[in-house]
């Protein structure tokens, strides 16, 4: 028989349950990729995480014979509602065994808790934070995926289908490695943006630096995605967290900024992919975990281009070109054998386009699905 049941946020013992759900479904996978347990804690906690601040989550589970076997987050997103005119919820951290009956239970009570709060329409996955990845893997099952994008069985998607769910949109990602060459056009566009209107492109040496403008890059970002239909204005409080999580990852040289005067024009957030590392720690940096991420710094082959943006004032005006050729510098000048392109969404076909001409693979892709209540 199966039951679910709302989680007590402020119980261990739940606490406890909806951390290891997923390690049991994905038991010895060789792809699937933990979240940080200090990540997921904070996820549930009211008191403390920002997404409360204005906005509200059920956490439902699943069981079946007094085991667990699924879990769902059900979220009120109120800025995005109120952005928009809209009585939109998400879902999200979806997890569920083989078992269709799961599933069905488990979106019907967070439908149901939806209801409740008159919202009329469901999509998802989508998390709490603008930096959360977004989407359900429905092609791309042979590699691993990139750090905090998710890794799902395929036949989440088919129970999808037979929930009644239909596709929003897509996000696409894609593999470069240094066969790659950047196009003689591309790089005298860049040289004339730069030379004509003034922009200068910065590295950094230390993340003492970039914390420093950090509130730069959120105000950038909330300018140059604000016509983005996922866009959600970054609070204060959710940046700092957002920064904290992406500090804790990037390497200094691989950011490049773009300024006009003292205005951020552009920027490329760019990371190494410590997946490998966080499998051996199972997502916990106690007692050992961090030897195991801190190795895998300085092993891993691969990086992550996640995050690229560009002020409206500037759109059009070639410094796109700009960033092109920073990303080909950064990628050529570091010691990777391979790069992830990650999460452009299929409704930028410019970006698609041009990552496709410098020799972008895409591979895989995440879809975000919608159904109204």
């Amino acid at each position: 028989m199966i039951t679910t049941r709302v989680l007590d946020t402020e119980n261990r013992r739940d606490v406890k349950t909806w951390i290891d759900l997923p390690y049991r479904i994905y038991k010895n996978h060789p792809l699937w990729v933990p979240q940080m347990v200090d990540e997921a804690r904070l996820q549930l906690n009211r008191k403390k995480y920002p997404f409360y601040e204005h906005s509200d989550a059920e956490f439902i589970v699943a069981e079946k014979d007094g085991e667990p076997v699924g879990r769902i987050a059900a979220l009120e997103n109120g800025r995005y509602n109120s952005i928009r005119k809209e009585r939109t919820g998400f879902f999200y951290l979806f997890e569920c065994i083989e078992d269709f009956a799961v599933a069905e239970a488990l979106f019907e009570r967070a439908c149901d808790w939806m209801r409740a709060r008159g919202l009329n329409r469901i999509i998802g996955p989508k998390g709490f934070l603008t930096a959360d990845g977004m989407g359900m893997l429905v092609e791309g099952f042979e590699r691993m995926p990139a750090v905090g994008i998710a890794y799902n069985p395929p036949y989440y998607h088919d129970f999808m289908k037979r929930l009644g769910f239909e596709k929003e949109t897509d996000y696409m990602s894609g593999m470069l490695d240094r066969s790659y060459t950047l196009p003689e056009k591309v790089i005298r566009i860049a040289e004339k943006v730069r030379n004509r209107y003034g922009f200068r492109v910065e590295s950094y040496r230390s993340k003492k630096e970039l914390k420093a403008i950090v509130p730069k890059v959120i105000d950038t970002y909330n300018a140059a995605f604000v016509n983005n239909w996922e866009f959600i204005p970054i609070t204060e409080s959710e940046a700092e967290v957002i920064a904290a999580r992406l500090l804790d990852i990037i390497q200094p040289e691989l950011i490049r900024l773009v300024w006009k005067g003292e205005d951020l024009a552009g920027f490329i957030l760019c990371y190494p992919d410590i997946n490998r590392g966080i499998q051996r720690c199972k997502g916990r940096l106690w007692p050992f975990g961090w030897y195991h991420l801190l190795r895998e710094f300085g092993r891993t082959e691969w990086v992550n281009f996640n995050g690229a943006g560009i002020l409206p004032q500037y759109q059009g005006r070639g410094v796109d070109a700009m960033l092109l050729t920073e990303l080909a510098k950064v990628f050529y000048a570091s010691r990777y054998k391979y790069a992830e392109i990650v999460q452009v969404e299929e409704g930028n076909e410019r970006m698609q386009r041009e990552m496709a001409a410098i020799g972008v693979s895409w591979d895989k892709r995440h879809r975000i699905f919608r159904k109204e209540l």
